[in-house]
C-alpha cells in the first residue's frame, strides 16, 4: 500500500515559521494542502521583506515565552493536528558566555518549546493523527564552539522530545524532532558570508553543500505524516552527513 504525504484536512502551527527554516517548512505544508499558521516576532506579515512568501499562510505575532499569549493563540484555532516548534535564537561574538544572554537563549529555545507543547496538548489530543515535530540541530549532538547556550538548548530538546513522546503516546500524540545541519537562512547568513567559515564548513560535509529550508520541510512532512505512524521519540539528523565526520 502506498501513502502520499498530503495534509488537505490538517491544521498546522509552526512557531518561528515567518522566515528561514520555519518558512521553508510552512511552504511545504501549504503545498501539501494544509491550513498553515505561523508565528513570528513582528506585528504583521507585511512587516517582513519577503511578505509575498507568506501569502496563503495565517500569521500570528507571538513571543513563545509568553504563556498567556501562547494559550490564547492555541485556543483561537478551530483545530490543531500538527505542531512544529521551530522558533529559536542564537547569539554570536561569544555573547552566550554571559549569564544574561545564556538565560535568554535557553528561555527561547527550550522553555519556549515546552510552553508551546503543553499549551497545545489538549487540542492535539482531539486530533486523529496528531504530531509534534521539534526542530533541533546538529548542535543537539555535537559541540558548537562559542555558542554554549544554543548547544545546551538544542541538546536538551533531544531528551525533551523523548520525554514528551513517552508521556503523550497514550494520548495518540507522536513527538519527534528534526536536527538540521548547515542550512542557508537569514540566521546563518553571518557564517555563509564569511568565506573562511563557509569553505571550512563544506570540508566537513560529505555531500559538499549546505541544505535548503525546503529539504528540512520535506523531512518534517515525513515525520508528521502517516508514513511515520510508528515513529515517536526520535530526533532525525538531516545534515548532509556532517555528524558522520
Amino acid at each position: 500500500m502506498s501513502i502520499e504525504i498530503e495534509f488537505a484536512h490538517s491544521t498546522v502551527l509552526i512557531s518561528g515559521g515567518s522566515s528561514g527554516i520555519g518558512l521553508g517548512i510552512a511552504r511545504c505544508f501549504l503545498e501539501a494542502g494544509a491550513t498553515v499558521h505561523v508565528t513570528g516576532t513582528r506585528s504583521s506579515a507585511a512587516d517582513y521583506e519577503h511578505a509575498t512568501e507568506l501569502e496563503g499562510i495565517h500569521y500570528h505575532s507571538l513571543d513563545v515565552r509568553d504563556e498567556a499569549s501562547t494559550a490564547a493563540l492555541i485556543e483561537s484555532l478551530d483545530a490543531l493536528d500538527v505542531l512544529v516548534c521551530c522558533a529559536g535564537s542564537v547569539a554570536y561574538g561569544r555573547k552566550e558566555y554571559t549569564l544574561e544572554t545564556f538565560k535568554e537563549i535557553i528561555d527561547i529555545n527550550l522553555n519556549g518549546v515546552m510552553n508551546l507543547c503543553t499549551a497545545s496538548h489538549d487540542k492535539l489530543k482531539q486530533s486523529e493523527q496528531s504530531s509534534v515535530v521539534v526542530i533541533g540541530s546538529t548542535s543537539s549532538f555535537i559541540a558548537t564552539p562559542g555558542q554554549p547556550a544554543y548547544s545546551s538548548s538544542k541538546g536538551a530538546l533531544v531528551t525533551l522530545t523523548k520525554s514528551l513522546a513517552s508521556a503523550w503516546a497514550r494520548d495518540g500524540i507522536r513527538v519527534n524532532g528534526i536536527a538540521p545541519g548547515f542550512v542557508a537562512t537569514k540566521l546563518t547568513e553571518r557564517s555563509r558570508s564569511d568565506e573562511g567559515i563557509y569553505e571550512a564548513s563544506l570540508q566537513r560535509i560529505p555531500l559538499k553543500r549546505w541544505g535548503e529550508a525546503a529539504e528540512i520541510g520535506n523531512a518534517t512532512l515525513f515525520m508528521a505524516s502517516p508514513l511515520a505512524s510508528y515513529v515517536t521519540g526520535q530526533m532525525l539528523l538531516v545534515d548532509g552527513g556532517i555528524t558522520l565526520m
